[in-house]
């Protein structure tokens, strides 16, 4: 059976901001990646996840090794004009328990650049339910990405990781008021009405921010995020104009390309006299060129740069996340013994249909001869005993079988019951 699971990627441990875009995977291009993905020789099965601050492929492959090349493969192919071997010193590759780890750490948010963030389980689940779509799943990673989502569940219900509001948006306004002394006469912009848009105003508004400018492609989603906060709404094509009234611009989309650039924002600084303007830059893709960077009186955070406040975050929470972990470790191994039930099935179904087809061959031949004169009645009792006699004396082998699945000498007992019992597997 093809059931070795692996992942390759790279996330914010691994790779810059600056990388990790080159090799997201937008909406619009995701249904073909991932049929380009199961169509790669050695993947079976295959999920891709992409984020902000992680772009992964979690796989079921034939031979993991022969699967993590062609990945590899697979994601420098998303940007030309990678130097030799430039990409890959990003990447990494987990197998077997490993990566069945990592996925549930990171489902449970231990993983997450802010721990214990709620957003990146929804994240999971919309990717696994896109590759669900795309026939990309099949029953390792239905059970795997499943297993994950319980995981999650437990984590947060049976510790305090997510005791405190915590999100890469509660994280964004902590730097925000890092940076000014006051929220209070502060003017926001915030670019994008998406969930990260939403949540991102919720925190402003919960300190104390003093107005908010809200613009989004779809004018009626920053008609209503800007109702549902006290903001004005901004239509997308004029959001330009109104730069010169913000103090902090805020960036939130999916765009795949900068929004803003040095040419434009060098205008905004002229015409606000060279007060000083701040950009946080949370969005999927980077929506704020870096360069802006180089500007005098600009000063702009992306969403590495939020990773030591994340940190200050995270030191109350060390107990918690250390009961988290345990909770991964039992979940993992119990993945594992069910995986490592998968090698005896077949073993198993060959072994019942044999001493099966005995049963029925011995039944049949000794009711056309010596016990030829039975009812119907009494033929159905033969039956049945000799079904229930099977079936006791299957269930020691059986038992042992499935119990040896916790062991190391599990294809030990496998491939003594195929020799004993010549048994082909169909």
């Amino acid at each position: 059976m093809d059931k070795e699971i692996l992942i390759v990627g790279l996330n914010h441990h691994t790779a810059s901001v600056e990388v990790r875009e080159k090799v997201a995977f937008d909406a619009a291009v995701l249904g073909p990646a991932l049929r380009q993905l199961r169509a790669l020789p050695s993947v079976r099965e295959g999920v891709i996840l992409s984020t902000c601050n992680r772009v992964e492929v979690i796989a079921a492959a034939a031979e993991a090794q022969s699967a993590a090349r062609e990945i590899k493969e697979f994601l420098t192919a998303q940007e030309a004009g990678w130097g030799a071997g430039e990409l890959e010193s990003h990447l990494f590759v987990h197998t077997g328990g490993e990566a069945v780890r990592h996925l549930f750490r990171v489902a449970a948010s231990i993983d997450s650049m802010v721990v214990g963030e709620p957003q990146i389980l929804g994240q999971i689940k919309d990717y696994y339910f896109a590759a669900q779509e795309a026939g990309a799943v099949g029953t390792i990673l239905h059970r795997l990405f499943h297993r994950s989502f319980s995981v999650a569940k437990r984590v947060r219900t049976e510790t305090g990781i997510a005791s405190r509001a915590v999100s890469v948006s509660s994280v964004a306004v902590e730097l925000a008021k890092s940076i000014f002394d006051r929220l209070e006469d502060k003017t926001v912009m915030l670019i994008g009405a998406g969930k990260v848009g939403a949540l991102m105003a919720r925190h402003l508004q919960r300190n104390g921010i003093g107005s908010l400018m809200v613009t989004n492609r779809t004018f009626e989603r920053a008609v209503q995020l800007a109702a549902e906060f006290r903001g004005n709404p901004i239509r997308f094509e004029e959001y330009p104009r109104y730069l010169k009234l913000a103090d902090l611009v805020v960036g939130c989309t999916g765009a795949p390309e900068a929004l803003l650039g040095p040419e434009t924002v060098a205008e905004v600084l002229r015409q606000r006299k060279q007060k000083a303007m701040f950009f946080i830059d949370i969005g999927d893709r980077r929506n704020f060129d870096p360069r802006i960077n180089e500007l005098d009186n600009v000063y702009l955070y992306n969403i590495d740069d939020l990773q030591a406040v994340a940190q200050e975050n995270l030191q109350g929470r060390a107990a918690e996340v250390t009961k988290a972990e345990e909770i991964v470790e039992e979940e993992a191994a119990g993945f594992e013994r069910w995986l490592g039930s998968l090698e005896q099935v077949p073993t198993i179904v060959a072994l019942r249909r044999k001493v099966e087809e005995i049963r029925r061959a011995e039944l049949e031949k000794s009711l056309g001869t010596s016990l030829k004169g039975l009812s119907e009645q009494e033929r159905q009792a033969l039956e049945d005993m000799t079904a229930a006699m099977v079936s006791k004396i299957l269930h020691s082998p059986i038992t042992r079988l499935k119990k040896q699945s916790e062991e190391r000498d599990e294809a030990f007992y496998i491939d003594a019951l195929k020799k004993l019992f010549d048994l082909e597997e169909k």
